[in-house]
């Protein structure tokens, strides 16, 4: 991973590599899922999977491997999608890449009252200050979490903001895909 700091815990490359994996697909993409399994753990169980991934090679250090899963349906809700999930025990974390247009919080005294969710994305779409981000968060089992955020304005790997808490309301909703 070329942009992804060694000193990082094993989430946090995760999330970075995630997030480099769908910045070198461009932008305007659909929202991705991933699997994220014990690389270590991968390689000593599924060594021919290992291989096709390119694993063999890497040093026993601790890390998580992201497995891209099937599309995620268009014509359903994300949050209705994500509670239809449940994961194998073998999968120790999720991850989840979705775009969205956010808008500054100076902007939040002047949303209007009262708009559906339809009406308020047209208003948001429209708005001048409306910045399109990238969203990357990846929660463990245990509940760790880890998110990266990159602006279609400032697309760069050195510009990518990291943080457990950047997007509270969508690890909780990938944290329950773990709930028994």
């Amino acid at each position: 991973m070329s942009n992804t700091p060694m000193a990082a815990s094993p989430l946090t490359r995760a999330v970075l590599e995630i997030d480099e994996y769908a910045s070198g697909l461009g932008w305007d993409q659909p929202a991705r899922l991933f699997a994220l399994v014990d690389t270590a753990r991968l390689r000593a169980q599924e060594p021919s999977l290992a291989a096709q991934l390119g694993l063999e090679d890497e040093s026993g250090t601790a890390g998580l491997t992201p497995i891209e899963q099937d599309e995620i349906p268009t014509g359903k809700p994300l949050d209705e999608f994500l509670g239809t999930i449940a994961w194998p025990d073998a999968v120790v974390g999720c991850a989840l890449t979705v775009e969205r247009l956010m808008l500054p919080p100076s902007a939040e005294e002047s949303v209007p009252q009262g708009l559906s969710e339809k009406k308020l994305a047209a208003w948001v779409a429209e708005h001048p200050d409306r910045q399109e981000v990238r969203m990357t968060v990846a929660v463990l089992r245990d509940g760790a979490r880890e998110s990266a955020l990159r602006l279609r304005e400032k697309d760069s790997p050195t510009e990518v903001l990291t943080g457990s808490d950047l997007v509270p309301g969508l690890a909780e909703a990938l944290v329950a895909t773990f709930a028994d």
